[in-house]
Formats: C-alpha cells, structure tokens, sequence
C-alpha cells in the first residue's frame, strides 16, 4: 500500500530534530540532522502502518497539510510510505530454497563444517551488493 502523511518537524534544543506524525499515534524519531530525520520518519511511518496492516486495522484518514499549523521553529513536510516496497526490503523471514551440489562438494563442505544456507546468503549479498 501507498501512502502520504503529513509530518511536524521540531528543532531540538539538544540538537537535531523530533519529528511526529500526528496521524499515527506513536510514529514519533529524533534525528541529529534533516537528512537522517527524514530517513528515520519515513521508516518509523512505514513501521507503524505494517503493524496496523498486520493488525487489519485501517489507519487514521491523512490531515490536510495546511491544516496542521506550526509554531515557532516548526515545518511541515509530506512524508511517503510504501508498505509493500518497506516489506519486501526489511522481511527477514527465511524462505526455503532447494538447491543442487555435486555429491563430492557437499560432503567436502560437510567436513569443513560449512552451513551452505549461511555461506549462499553470504555470496548472494556480495553479489548484489546489498
């Protein structure tokens, strides 16, 4: 699912910035600079609409931008939220893969005590660089 929430975005006297999302009641970072404060927001929307997802709940209708008046050191900014791309991306959840080696490989492997699932998922991050 696709969605776009208003954010509050608030200097933080020690630094930094405290960002909420007053249409999903927890969604709440500090971050020490703009750039990681929209990173982390964007994760912890992200985060907070998958439990409600998970949940069969449906989040709360989105606060019209101009609605949501700051104060003092405030800004708005919209925020995006792709559950489904957030999902496919942070899911750790194994999946089962069979896979072939000649007979005198695994048992090499064996001998060397190698956890051939641990080695793939090693050689496939190097290779996709992830």
């Amino acid at each position: 699912m696709y969605y776009i929430y208003p954010a509050l975005f608030k200097t933080n006297p020690n630094g930094g910035y405290i960002v909420t999302v007053p249409d999903v009641p927890g969604c709440v970072v500090g971050g020490a600079t703009l750039e990681e404060s929209m990173k982390l927001v964007k994760n912890a929307l992200c985060d907070c609409l998958c439990v409600l997802e998970d949940e069969k709940e449906r989040p709360r209708t989105r606060t019209a931008p101009h609605a949501i008046k700051p104060i003092d050191d405030e800004f708005v900014a919209m925020i995006e939220a792709d559950t489904s791309k957030y999902r496919a991306e942070h899911d750790n959840k194994s999946v089962r893969k069979n896979v072939s080696l000649p007979a005198w490989l695994n048992t090499k492997a064996e001998q060397n005590h190698i956890n051939c699932s641990q080695l793939l998922q090693e050689a496939l991050r190097e290779r996709l660089q992830v």
